[in-house]
């Protein structure tokens, strides 16, 4: 007990605490109260510890991140403003935090203006907005239509029930970077060219597959044409040896008048591929269709073309082995049947090119219908 306490150890305490004057006769004239210094001096100096162990800690670790910002969430920022404003600036400068002073408090001020902030109760100044229904609307119309100005604009959404001033639909407009109907129609994309002469569009190419045949392995090389509005495709030809009298026939062909595939047709893509002669293109010119040679190495200038080779070969020639020229046209009729009447393109808006009346009814008896031994299936509802 500290009553105990002989004076020699009184007075070590006082030396190694360096208690002051007064507190010293008051732990000599009082041990109690000699106890609660003591404990007040013990505690202070724990404190004291941490305290220098958080400020080398912080000071590590701004050395580790160097002199880039520390990004912080809400949540954390609210934290930190609750305690830094219990420490106050003086605080905060002593135990070097990682956050100046002034940072912190500038926090817990803004937490302070959220909590009166009651800004989103404020009603609206001012004309409504435009609903975003109308806006896209606007797009549209003008997008589609680039000799239509603000007016027609107008006259059309108010034929489709929404009443808009012009005003409005310019500055629709002018928000989505689109230039009034004088310099829009100046502009054509490649996109609404394509599109504006995409029935009079058509595509060749040709593609080979090995055959067995008598003599071995034979390549057969087959000619194809595409519409490209309606990805319609015509095997034009199959042949061991595509020479100039071949496709000058095959030019005729196409170009017939009573059935050929090119009748309306405009112009015809094909690469330079030396058997797309100049024989097979007089005849093409002859009767009013324009031949357009793509640049070299640039199949993606024909890729309706190109993806009808991947899609026959993918799904039909390579999972064959071809026995003779007959077995090669009845996998190529097959596959097209396939391709026109029950087959959706992505391109078409996974649509069928030839849909049969019952596709898409939902009552009747699923059934399948195979072609080339189950390779080809195609699932539908039996007629009633």
């Amino acid at each position: 007990m500290p009553s105990q306490l002989t004076m020699e150890e009184r007075d070590r305490i006082i030396t190694r605490f360096q208690l002051p004057q007064r507190a010293a006769m008051s732990f000599i004239l009082n041990p109690s109260y000699f106890l609660l210094v003591l404990l007040a001096g013990w505690i202070n100096r724990a404190l004291t510890n941490k305290i220098e162990y958080v400020q080398a800690e912080n000071k590590v670790l701004r050395e580790m991140h160097g002199p880039k910002r520390l990004l912080l969430t809400d949540d954390q920022r609210r934290r930190l403003a609750v305690a830094g404003k219990a420490l106050g600036r003086k605080g905060l400068s002593e135990i070097g935090a990682i956050f100046s002073p002034d940072t912190i408090l500038r926090w817990h001020r803004m937490l302070v203006a959220q909590k009166w902030d009651f800004s989103n109760r404020r009603r609206a100044v001012g004309r409504p907005k435009t609903a975003q229904a109308v806006a896209e609307l606007v797009v549209r119309l003008a997008r589609e239509n680039p000799s239509w100005g603000c007016d027609r604009i107008r006259d059309a959404l108010a034929n489709l029930g929404h009443q808009v001033c012009d005003t409005t639909v310019s500055n629709i407009l002018v928000k989505h970077a689109i230039d009034p109907a004088p310099n829009r129609t100046k502009k054509t994309t490649w996109r609404q060219f394509i599109k504006s002469h995409w029935d009079c569009l058509a595509a060749t190419d040709f593609f080979t597959t090995e055959v067995w045949t008598k003599s071995g392995l034979v390549t057969y090389y087959v000619l194809f044409i595409m519409e490209l509005a309606t990805r319609r495709v015509q095997i034009a030809g199959v042949t061991t040896n595509p020479h100039e009298a071949w496709m000058r026939q095959m030019a005729c062909n196409l170009t017939a008048c009573d059935d050929g595939f090119l009748r309306g047709k405009r112009y015809l893509l094909m690469d330079r591929d030396t058997k797309f002669c100049a024989e097979f293109r007089s005849v093409l010119e002859q009767e009013g269709i324009e031949p357009v040679r793509l640049p070299p190495r640039s199949p993606n200038l024909n890729a309706h073309a190109e993806r009808f080779v991947r899609s026959i070969k993918d799904e039909c020639l390579n999972r064959l082995v071809l026995f003779g020229e007959r077995m090669l046209r009845h996998a190529l009729k097959n596959y097209l049947a396939h391709y026109h009447a029950e087959r959706n393109h992505q391109g078409l808006d996974s649509r069928i090119i030839e849909p049969e009346p019952q596709v898409g009814t939902p009552h009747g008896e699923i059934v399948c219908r195979e072609r080339l031994g189950g390779l080809l299936n195609y699932y539908h509802r039996r007629a009633a």
